[in-house]
């Protein structure tokens, strides 16, 4: 499968993948990093901090894939006081090393200094919980969303899946019921993706649906909270 993964540059320097067989990238062209700060880490991680200032988070991400997710959270955790992070994700397909090794994000300005980091949760052994720091905690599972249970609830979901139209059985009612069945009360999921049939099924499973301004190059997100 690494033969179809292609490097490539999006608007904001970051790198992101190319998918040959979904004919679709990792992230927007319009900038990787900026994508991710503004679903995931804007909306989500600061979004519920802010809101409760828990003592303990726990995450779920839907799409390990560069580790770009989880890299941005080790670094806004450095901001938030008195706050520990347990980190699961899934990723059923890993990347192999040389596609991590040509990722640029710790050549960037505001990632200069998390190489080690970067490199420490890529290097994490799938399926153990292992610290990456004093108060982030990774565990990386080999598993697609399907076939994932666990015993732990989660206070915030990162549904970082390829689109509807290139992964659709992750989009599904049945998939995304167990997802919220996943989650703590009070929580939230947050994803790129604004579809209105996407919108109504967290509706329909009891989630607040909050339309929200989308990263750059896209009008819209959402996050679906849980009450």
């Amino acid at each position: 499968m690494a033969d179809k993964i292609k490097l490539i540059k999006t608007e904001d320097g970051s790198h992101s993948l190319y998918n040959e067989d979904l004919n679709e990238t990792y992230h927007s062209q319009h900038g990787a990093y900026n994508e991710s700060n503004h679903v995931f880490i804007k909306q989500g991680l600061k979004y519920f901090y802010f809101e409760h200032f828990p003592k303990e988070i726990n995450i779920l991400e839907i799409g390990f894939g560069t580790g770009l997710n989880a890299l941005l959270t080790v670094k806004e955790l450095t901001l938030l006081p008195n706050v520990k992070i347990n980190y699961s994700t899934l990723e059923p397909f890993p990347l192999t090393k040389e596609i991590i090794d040509g990722l640029n994000y710790t050549d960037l300005d505001m990632l200069e200094s998390y190489k080690d980091l970067f490199y420490k949760i890529h290097n994490a052994e799938w399926g153990e919980s292992v610290e990456i720091t004093d108060r982030f905690i990774i565990n990386k599972e080999k598993v697609k969303l399907q076939d994932f249970n666990s015993e732990n609830k989660f206070d915030i979901i990162y549904f970082d899946a390829f689109a509807p139209n290139k992964q659709g059985e992750l989009w599904e009612y049945n998939v995304l019921e167990k997802v919220s069945q996943m989650m703590e009360r009070p929580s939230c999921l947050v994803t790129y993706c604004a579809k209105g049939q996407f919108k109504r099924d967290l509706a329909s499973m009891g989630m607040v649906v909050e339309t929200l301004p989308g990263p750059p190059g896209k009008k819209e997100m959402v996050r679906g909270v849980k009450v």
